[in-house]
């Protein structure tokens, strides 16, 4: 358990770190592979997935570091407030990611679809463009001579999305229990709800995978079925990275309680993660509303 011994008024500056550019590549790789695999270039999954292996090695490799740093007893208040602002920072740019993806389905729902149809100054769009579009959204009515992928319906509310809001929504009250466990000091309801939240992110994801093959090998949904299914797989798909990456850090903080780390006063670590986590459920409580159910 960390002793601390750290100056008050000292500020720890670490030496220097190879993480900052790993990090770079792995994100770079995973752009990269990425945005080639959108455009049918063979070589693009196996480099985005070089990049999140690389990514991941990252995660470990620098976070374990810091872990070492924080348990030496180097870490004071000032560095503790500095990752609180670090945080906050981060996941507002996670806010920011997340609201230019719902905006583009808002423009698409609200302004593009109806032009198209022929509200407003659209009546020209509509009679030169694509003459008999019925602007109902979800356009399950694609264009023949584009090669879009016609799907056969969309992915309702009130199934496995539904089942979903319930798990996420439940991992909430599973994290913030944890969080209580631990400012009470009881390590072992600590243990117990925070492997209750990894569980409950893991059955999330198996979940999402069954939703994804349903919808690739039944219902004929990919992200080339227009504006439905690239908004679809893009905001769903994104956020069960974000799921991913929430699960893995909640299972180090949880393999770091099991090792006796964290005090009642000192815990930023477990409380980044668990910030997190409640971003992740507030985004998928919007892809709920706006993505399958309205």
């Amino acid at each position: 358990m960390a002793q601390a011994h750290a100056n008050p008024n000292d500020y720890y500056v670490p030496h220097g770190s190879i993480w900052p550019t790993v990090a770079t590549v792995s994100i770079f790789c995973m752009m990269l592979g990425f945005s080639s695999f959108l455009i049918g270039k063979s070589f693009g999954p196996y480099l985005g997935a070089a990049g999140f292996c690389l990514f991941v090695f990252m995660l470990f490799g620098w976070f374990g570091s810091v872990i070492r740093e924080s348990e030496a007893g180097l870490y004071n208040d000032k560095v503790d407030i500095s990752f609180r602002m670090g945080m906050t920072w981060f996941i507002f740019s996670e806010v920011m990611f997340f609201a230019a993806f719902f905006g583009a389905l808002f423009y698409a729902r609200i302004y593009s679809v109806p032009w198209i149809g022929g509200e407003g100054n659209g009546a020209v769009t509509n009679q030169f463009l694509w003459p008999g579009f019925s602007a109902v959204w979800p356009l399950q009515q694609l264009p023949d001579s584009f090669a879009f992928t016609q799907f056969k319906e969309t992915i309702g509310a009130w199934g496995v999305p539904a089942y979903n809001t319930a798990i996420l929504l439940t991992s909430g009250f599973t994290v913030t229990m944890a969080h209580w466990a631990l400012k009470s000091n009881n390590r072992k309801a600590l243990i117990g709800w925070l492997a209750a939240t990894v569980a409950l992110g893991i059955f999330f994801l198996y979940l999402q995978a069954q939703e994804y093959g349903h919808a690739f090998h039944e219902l004929d949904l990919t992200m080339n079925s227009g504006i439905y299914g690239a908004t679809f797989f893009m905001l769903t798909g994104f956020h069960g990275f974000h799921v991913t990456m929430g699960t893995i850090m909640l299972a180090v903080i949880l393999a770091r309680s099991i090792k006796g780390h964290f005090t009642p006063k000192h815990h930023f670590a477990f409380e980044g993660v668990a910030w997190y986590w409640h971003f992740v459920d507030v985004v998928w409580l919007g892809l709920f509303i706006f993505v399958y159910w309205i």
